[in-house]
């Protein structure tokens, strides 16, 4: 089976200037660079058109009415319909906890934690949102990871720290930072060392807990990217910024300082060039680049894909599962009658956020324009690039009870010329977002609300979000097919 340009996504290079519709946006290099990105983001152009607001409109959303993404929501998403495995809740998406150096948070502190059996603290959680958020070159995120992180105490320095070698944070914060970034950027390489190596630090459901708040910062991510959400015009909370680096709550009578992300940068860190956001070096030069850059190895060949799928049923999961009776407990009303799957029983170890999870998985996938088919072949796309073979096998499964031969579902890796421009242009959106937030363009986008509206693009956005999240969290789980 030949593999195509089209779906080896190995090197996509941006210009070292200010991205055009048709390219990725480039990648800051120092933390000058990032905070002047950070700040440009307030003026960007959305990527979907919204109609004129109605008054009907204006009386149903209130204040929702002026945000670009509220409406985007309300036009075009069903209701309930949110980040599906990218996060049961805002919260659980954010990140949780009480502490600051990425240990469990004292026995009866929640803080801000989703679930009673979630113990890693918010600080911490938010260092990894903000590392995935710069290896995704996410610049909507990472200013709003800033703004927390500065709430959470920590001053400057120790911000501009984290997009560094590390060497000052303690072993068991350096091997979940790095996790973090392989899990975001190499989903196609975790393996069982990966596992074993947080191990060391951390007990399983505080890994399972790591993966599924990285796995939906990704999906948060993408789906900030995807539609092209523009920076609050009073982003960053730099603005507001005590002497300790904290940020101060204005006195009622006294109006908020404008807030910008340009503020003075430590003498170490102004040309210090980044070591977590993927960077190509210049050829000739050597010198690193601003040059957007994916990996991804090209396809395997159909009997390469059938070896691994027989090879992922005879797998025995890396992380803990509930047992069927109580998992089926909790999910009574949320999910059909018969055997659970393995990925359920993963995430109701959590048992409101696994429950709140599951949830809006199932809504993701009923709710909507979106055929079955076109979710189905979707989930193969992305799947078969991150390597996720129990999403991949999944998918393959759902495709044959849509009555769709192997030969069909192969097709799917490579030759698209049998489906309609629409189909392509949808399927290249998912694929591109799905690999890297920022590989997807303006014109990408621009060229599938042409062909099939903006309802259809908007749920596919959504969509490939809970696709990115969930191979994440089945394949470092190691889920087996066997169930």
């Amino acid at each position: 089976m030949r593999k195509p340009e089209a779906l080896a996504l190995c090197l996509v290079l941006a210009t070292a200037g200010a991205a055009q519709a048709d390219e990725p946006r480039p990648v800051p290099l120092t933390r000058p660079e990032m905070k002047q990105f950070l700040e440009d983001m307030k003026t960007r152009k959305p990527r979907i058109p919204l109609p004129e607001l109605s008054e009907e409109e204006k009386a149903k959303l209130g204040e929702r009415g002026s945000s670009y993404e509220g409406r985007l929501r309300a036009l075009y998403l069903p209701a309930g319909e949110g980040f599906g495995f990218g996060g049961g809740s805002r919260a659980a998406a954010a990140g949780a906890g009480g502490t600051t150096k990425g240990t469990p948070a004292p026995a009866g502190g929640l803080g801000r934690n989703a679930d009673p059996s979630m113990s890693l603290d918010y600080a911490f959680k938010t260092e990894l949102f903000w590392i995935v958020s710069r290896t995704n070159n996410c610049q909507y995120c990472l200013g709003h990871q800033e703004s927390k992180l500065l709430g959470a105490g920590l001053k400057e320095d120790e911000i501009a720290a984290l997009d560094g070698d590390w060497s000052d944070f303690d072993p068991a914060q350096r091997a979940a930072f790095a996790f973090a970034r392989k899990l975001t950027y190499e989903p196609y390489n975790l393996n069982d060392a990966d596992i074993d190596g947080l191990r060391k630090y951390y007990k399983d459901l505080q890994i399972l807990e790591m993966i599924l708040s990285v796995a939906g910062n990704n999906a948060i991510n993408r789906w900030k990217e995807g539609a092209g959400v523009p920076q609050s015009r009073n982003g960053g909370g730099f603005g507001r910024r005590t002497e300790n680096g904290a940020v101060a709550t204005p006195a009622p009578e006294r109006p908020a300082t404008p807030q910008t992300y340009l503020t003075p940068t430590p003498e170490k860190f102004r040309t210090a060039i980044t070591k977590v956001a993927p960077v190509v070096n210049d050829p000739t030069t050597g010198e690193p680049t601003k040059r957007t850059v994916c990996k991804r190895p090209p396809l395997e060949s159909r009997a390469e894909v059938e070896k691994a799928l027989a090879a992922t049923r005879k797998r025995v999961p890396r992380l803990p599962l509930l047992d069927e009776a109580k998992a089926r407990a909790l999910v009574s009303e949320t999910f059909p009658e018969g055997p659970l799957p393995q990925w359920v029983r993963l995430v109701v170890n959590f048992s409101r956020e696994g429950v709140n999870r599951v949830a809006s998985v199932r809504a993701v996938e009923e709710k909507g324009d979106l055929t079955p088919l076109l979710r189905a072949q979707v989930s193969w796309i992305i799947a078969r690039q991150d390597r996720a073979w129990y999403a991949t096998g999944l998918a393959q499964r759902r495709l044959k009870e849509l009555g769709q031969s192997d030969e069909q579902i192969y097709r799917l890796d490579g030759d698209w010329s049998g489906f309609s421009p629409a189909e392509r242009a949808l399927f290249t959106v998912a694929r591109k977002l799905a690999a890297s937030p920022v590989v997807l363009t303006d014109d990408d986008v621009a060229k599938a609300v042409k062909l099939a509206g903006p309802r259809d693009v908007v749920q596919l956005i959504n969509y490939t979000t809970t696709r990115a999240s969930f191979d994440r969290i089945t394949e470092s789980a190691g889920l087996s097919l066997a169930e």
